[in-house]
């Protein structure tokens, strides 16, 4: 059977992206995302999944391991994220005065919260708080979390979808540390890779102009600094394309020109949520 790291506590909005990819997987939850990282790059049938982004919040903040590990990218997943009021049986929303969830979350949920005026209360993640919220049994106490959490954990659900914009959406990766990629078909993919410049003036400015010039649509550039200093950083990059596409091989040896490092993370098809 098949393994899947996930960062967090059952019930966990990553434990319900992996229960989507695959449902017949051994799931096993990580305390911290360096921890998932480095199981899936010491065992090659493994496989991590891991928050990228999201929607409203921006960056979940990880890239500091996509540049340590290196590991592949199979596939990207889009994870509807509903956030729901949980509560132990029987509570009513009159009962509760705290709230306890990851930043994020309680971020996404703040007008419910203000409205109520509830205490907010920061924890490393959503399932965690509701599985505390459990172990309590006080009824004052509530979570933001998903309604797995709430199956998982006995919980009552006092109030469905409180985030403060619908259709909000959390990107997922699923990585490992074999190497794969699909053969290149009429589909829509993205070549994701990480890069460090030489050092030059003006340098960012001529490494993307192989892109312009033939073509090649970048939807994700983001810097990130290298260890102990601000003078030199790593770029995390997606582009729309195949990496076996003519334009999308001209505009990377053209980068290739201007880098000291430069390293293709993987591979996949673009999720059709990307449409929308």
């Amino acid at each position: 059977m098949n393994k899947i790291y996930f960062q967090g506590t059952f019930g966990a909005y990553s434990h319900l992206a992996a229960l989507s990819i695959n449902p017949k997987a051994e799931i096993i939850p990580c305390k911290t995302f360096d921890e998932c990282f480095l199981l899936a790059s010491k065992d090659p049938k493994s496989q991590l999944i891991i928050p990228e982004s999201n929607r409203i919040t921006g960056n979940i903040g990880i890239e500091y391991l996509i540049f340590e590990y290196r590991l592949n990218i199979y596939s990207e997943y889009f994870q509807k994220i509903e956030h729901n009021l949980l509560g132990l049986p029987g509570a009513k929303i009159s009962d509760i005065k705290n709230v306890y969830s990851h930043g994020q979350a309680l971020s996404q949920c703040s007008k419910f919260i203000k409205s109520n005026n509830l205490i907010e209360h920061v924890r490393a993640d959503t399932a965690g708080s509701a599985q505390m919220i459990s172990k309590d049994q006080d009824k004052t106490k509530s979570a933001i979390a998903s309604s797995l959490s709430a199956k998982t954990y006995n919980l009552e659900i006092i109030k469905k979808n409180i985030e403060n914009e619908k259709g909000n959406l959390t990107r997922f990766l699923i990585m490992g540390k074999n190497i794969s990629q699909p053969e290149f078909a009429e589909k829509k993919y993205i070549t994701s890779f990480l890069f460090k410049l030489k050092s030059k003036p003006a340098a960012l400015y001529q490494s993307l102009g192989g892109f312009a010039i033939n073509g090649v649509n970048l939807t994700k550039l983001q810097s990130y600094p290298e260890k102990n200093t601000f003078d030199s950083f790593f770029f995390l990059c997606d582009l729309d394309g195949h990496i076996e596409d003519t334009k999308v091989q001209k505009s990377l040896e053209e980068l290739g020109l201007h880098c000291q490092d430069f390293h293709v993370l993987g591979v996949f098809e673009a999720d059709k949520h990307r449409e929308k």
